[in-house]
C-alpha cells in the first residue's frame, strides 16, 4: 500500500459502511445511523480532496467513489422509503436515474468507446442534495425536529435534480454516441 492509495481505501471503507448504516436505520437507531452516515459523507469529501490535491486520481477511484456514494444513498433511500419517511416515488426516481446512467455507460462503453467517469456539475449538486435530504430525514426521525416544510422542499428539490441530471446524462452521452457512431465488434 502506498500513500497515493488512500483515496481508494477511504472509498472502500465508505462502501463497507453501507451495511452498518442500513442496519442501524432498520433498527430505527437514528442517532447512530446519522453519526455513521455523516462520517461516510465526510469521507466522500476527503477522498475527493486528497485525489485532486495530490493528484492521486485513479481509474479504480473513478469507479469506487461513485459506487460507494450510490450504494450508500440508494440503500438509505430504500430503507427510508420502506419506513415511510421518504416518498416511494422519490425512491423510484433515484433508483431509475442511477439505472439509466449505469446502463447507458455500459452500452456506450461497449458500443462506442471507453467511458471516462466524470460527473456533471448538476450530478454533483444532486448527490449533495440527496445527502442533505437523508441527513435531514434521519435527524427528523430521531432526536431532532425539523420543520416539515423544509423536508418537503428538499424532497422536491432532490426530485428536480434527479430528473434534470438524468436527462442531461442521456442527452450528452446520446449526442456523443451519435457523433462517434457505433463500433463494430
Amino acid at each position: 500500500m502506498q500513500l497515493r492509495d488512500l483515496p481508494n481505501i477511504i472509498s472502500v471503507l465508505r462502501l463497507v459502511a453501507v451495511a452498518p448504516v442500513m442496519y442501524l436505520l432498520l433498527r430505527q437507531e437514528y442517532g447512530w445511523a446519522l453519526v455513521l452516515f455523516a462520517a461516510a459523507g465526510a469521507s466522500d469529501g476527503l477522498d475527493g480532496y486528497l485525489a485532486k490535491r495530490y493528484d492521486w486520481r485513479s481509474r479504480l477511484g473513478g469507479i469506487l467513489d461513485p459506487l460507494a456514494d450510490k450504494a450508500l444513498l440508494v440503500g438509505c433511500f430504500l430503507i427510508l422509503g420502506w419506513q415511510g419517511l421518504v416518498p416511494v416515488w422519490l425512491v423510484i426516481a433515484v433508483i431509475l436515474r442511477d439505472l439509466v446512467i449505469v446502463t447507458g455507460a455500459v452500452v456506450y462503453n461497449y458500443g462506442v468507446e471507453a467511458v471516462e467517469a466524470a460527473p456533471l456539475p448538476i450530478s454533483k449538486l444532486n448527490t449533495v442534495l440527496q445527502i442533505l435530504l437523508v441527513v435531514m430525514v434521519i435527524m427528523a426521525a430521531g432526536p431532532f425536529r425539523l420543520p416539515e416544510g423544509l423536508i418537503k422542499t428538499m424532497i422536491w428539490t432532490c426530485f428536480v435534480t434527479v430528473v434534470v441530471s438524468g436527462a442531461q446524462y442521456v442527452w450528452i452521452w446520446g449526442r456523443k454516441a451519435r457523433q462517434r457512431g457505433w463500433r463494430e465488434h
